[in-house]
């Protein structure tokens, strides 16, 4: 059974920091590029930072970029997403998302709160 579960969101204030995770079960972790994805009500999922299978590439969003980190720990099947200097239009449910050629799986999600 696949599984991605997120954790390590919550309330924050600005300029704040804190570290998502996404454990991963079921599949073979190591052969998927992983992503973090941000939604807002009313508003499309958005592509916030992601990385390929062997750890080496990384892309971000222009909004983040400079303030996360994303990384995988392929041992622990794990991917993070560190967050630092956080904003208030930051706030959103964050989704962890594993992609191969042939599969695709998405997260629950963890909200994430940006506010003093």
């Amino acid at each position: 059974q696949v599984q991605l579960v997120e954790s390590g969101g919550g309330l924050v204030q600005p300029g704040g920091s804190l570290r998502l995770s996404c454990a991963a079960s079921g599949f073979r972790f190591s052969l998927y590029d992983m992503s973090w994805y941000r939604q807002t009500p009313g508003q499309e999922r958005e592509l916030v930072a992601n990385i390929a299978a062997a750890g080496g590439v990384t892309n971000y969003a222009d909004s983040v970029k400079g303030r996360f980190t994303i990384s995988r720990d392929n041992a622990k099947n794990t991917v993070y997403l560190q967050m630092n200097s956080l904003k208030p239009e930051d706030t959103a449910v964050y989704y962890c998302y594993a992609r191969f050629p042939s599969a695709r799986f998405w997260g629950q999600g963890t909200q994430v709160t940006v506010s003093s």
